[in-house]
């Protein structure tokens, strides 16, 4: 999940997420499979649904068409079951139908693979734009509410015998914790969830997410050189930025002079500079499938490396990090403006990649945002709170203050249960790398609902098609999904 200027949501999974314009708040908890860098063919065209627009007035008869794949290779319609990848905060990405461990899992249980994507999100479009009035009818309790209308629609379609065949969800990141609410609000319609890093507790401050950033930088490299690099790095371009604006303007290539800058431009500035260690961090070295090879050894090691073994002022490997990162965005100059970041999410038509709705939905129920103002100092105190409350007033009113987004946070943490949440057959999977973990259950509470906590991976790592490179903690872990699945089905 992010949510600054960069718009990179990377908190979804089943979406396409593509770092480049995004959103700090997104480290979207991700989006997950990237667009490939080679095409890949899959045989799955798109289907559709006709879904209810707003699910809590049952006198509303409005419909809408919403997207869903379908992989039936390995189904077995007398002793399968059927898997559901729950869609999230981006568009639905085809690659997901035929990727991914949960496909390995499909072939073993011999299930039917449909993925579902999320109301308001690539094409499925519930009404005509991205206006706040319209927007109401987005958020986690509808998107549910669509996988219980969705699933009794297929039943009935396809004549399927509740008693016999099973539902499971998957999800990661925004979608792991709906597969996980799935499983509280529609027990005898979804039979078991795998939550794999979902964020279950909505929190206004999220000041912990970059706690566990600097803590994964030690972790990876058993040292605080790196750390303490970066924190160096840093005073150096605070220092510079008090007394020659025109050496950071040109060595971090900035699209606009900092003399047209004010206060927000530079808190976004120093907010997309952190953004950097966020996206190392929370996919270090396993979001690898879509990864072009040119880019494929930008991981925690590799960076810190640059921080750490040169002779250079550690001033300088920032600036090298920002040129690779530009590189790899396809950006000739770092954008910055916060006026341009807020012109362009109040922008109300379909087509910006899920941003404006996903800012809409952590300023009316999750928060989640990525504050700097915590105990560590790695990146300066430049984003605090109030940065991203200004935003939601900025793109969709003053109304959206932090009083109605506390209420929100509140409600949804009320309804869903945050870390209490209470429900069987639910097992919860998070890297230690990964700053969302900060937000989830990293503890088995039942043997019912059992939690895997895997050393030294990160975001959705459990997701991803197997590799060679996987470390034996991952494969492990996969092992005991699939044990759950076995015991659940009884197989």
């Amino acid at each position: 999940m992010y949510l600054s200027f960069k718009i990179c949501i990377i908190l979804t999974f089943g979406v396409t997420v593509e770092c480049g314009k995004h959103f700090r708040l997104g480290r979207s908890s991700g989006g997950i499979l990237k667009a490939a860098a080679e095409p890949v063919r899959h045989n799955a065209p798109a289907k559709w649904f006709n879904q209810k627009l707003d699910h809590f007035t049952p006198t509303d008869m409005r419909t809408w068409k919403q997207r869903y794949f379908v992989n039936d290779s390995f189904y077995d319609s007398k002793h399968g079951h059927i898997f559901l990848m729950v869609g999230g905060e981006g568009e639905a990405n085809p690659l997901w139908i035929i990727n991914g461990t949960w496909i390995d899992y499909a072939e073993q249980f011999r299930a039917l693979c449909i993925m579902l994507e999320h109301r308001y999100y690539g094409a499925s479009h519930p009404t005509s734009d991205l206006s706040v009035k319209n927007l109401q009818y987005l958020s986690s309790h509808q998107a549910l509410a669509d996988v219980a209308n969705f699933i009794k629609a297929i039943n009935e379609e396809y004549k399927l015998d509740s008693n016999r065949v099973k539902w499971i969800a998957f999800g990661g990141s925004y979608p792991g914790s709906l597969a996980a609410w799935l499983r509280v609000k529609f027990p005898h319609l979804v039979y078991a969830s795998v939550s794999s890093s979902g964020p279950l507790q909505a929190k206004l401050n999220f000041n912990e997410y970059f706690q566990v950033v600097e803590q994964s930088l030690n972790a990876k490299t058993s040292s605080d050189d790196c750390v303490n690099s970066v924190k160096m790095a840093h005073k150096e371009l605070e220092a510079l930025m008090e007394k020659s604006t025109s050496i950071v303007e040109k060595n971090f290539r900035v699209c606009v002079p900092f003399s047209k800058a004010n206060s927000y431009d530079v808190k976004n500035f120093y907010s997309n500079i952190a953004d950097y260690f966020a996206e190392l961090v929370q996919y270090n070295e396993d979001n690898r499938l879509s990864v072009k090879p040119a880019y494929k050894n930008i991981t925690i090691n590799s960076v810190c490396d640059m921080f750490t073994q040169s002779n250079e002022k550690p001033y300088k490997a920032l600036v090298k990090l920002n040129d690779l990162m530009l590189e790899k965005n396809n950006e000739t100059c770092l954008e910055y403006s916060y006026s341009n970041m807020i012109k362009e999410l109040r922008n109300t038509t379909f087509g910006n990649e899920g941003g404006r709705q996903w800012m809409y939905q952590t300023c009316t129920e999750f928060g989640f945002y990525q504050t700097s103002s915590s105990e560590t100092e790695m990146f300066g105190d430049y984003f605090p709170l109030d940065f991203f409350v200004k935003q939601c007033e900025d793109i969709f009113g003053p109304k959206f203050n932090e009083k109605f987004i506390s209420s929100g946070i509140e409600w949804s943490n009320i309804d869903y249960g945050s870390k209490d949440i209470r429900a069987t057959r639910v097992v919860f999977v998070h890297g230690s790398i990964d700053p969302w973990h900060a937000l989830g259950i990293t503890s088995s509470m039942s043997s019912d609902t059992p939690a895997i906590f895997i050393n030294g991976t990160a975001h959705c790592a459990d997701m991803y098609p197997r590799r060679d490179e996987d470390s034996e903690e991952l494969t492990q872990a996969r092992l005991q999904i699939q044990t759950h699945l076995e015991t659940w089905l009884n197989v």
